[in-house]
């Protein structure tokens, strides 16, 4: 019974160290890329400089779009008892507190005021990654597979 149990356990954790490397994509900036929109024409790149997340956004070749009329929300923390985060313009792009190590970010875009909010979540992971020794929410490893893959044909 215990060679079982040490078996299933070590199987759930290979598992899980497997998952951790999920869909990282990295932006010009290496930022962490989100998904801004259903048809992917707008992208917010995320990076974190004096404890706050910058979140740029780009377009859908990846590049530079001007921050006007677009609004940002950010909350984060137990979903029973979310907490909505400070966000901000500045330098052309938003400015949101970053959460703690190991908490996920829920961000909201909207194109306008009027538009119907794009939602992307984001698991602050600073667990340093084996391969490419970079915290785990901007892993290089997950985004040089896509690059190879690509490169074959592959995606």
């Amino acid at each position: 019974m215990k060679k079982y149990l040490s078996t299933l356990l070590c199987g759930l954790l290979l598992n899980a160290a497997a998952l951790a490397h999920g869909d990282v994509e990295l932006g010009p900036n290496g930022g962490r890329i989100l998904e801004f929109s259903k048809n992917e024409s707008m992208h917010g790149e995320v990076l974190v400089k004096d404890n706050n997340f910058h979140v740029a956004l780009l377009d859908k070749e990846l590049r530079p779009v001007t921050l006007t009329e677009q609004e940002l929300t950010a909350t984060s923390g137990d979903r029973a008892k979310p907490e909505k985060l400070a966000v901000e313009k500045k330098d052309g792009k938003f400015v949101v507190p970053a959460v703690k190590a190991g908490e996920w970010v829920v961000f909201q875009f909207r194109a306008s005021a009027k538009a119907k909010p794009v939602t992307a979540r984001m698991q602050y992971d600073l667990t340093v990654c084996g391969g490419c020794k970079e915290p785990e929410w901007i892993c290089k490893c997950a985004a040089n597979k896509g690059k190879a893959q690509a490169g074959n044909g592959k995606k």
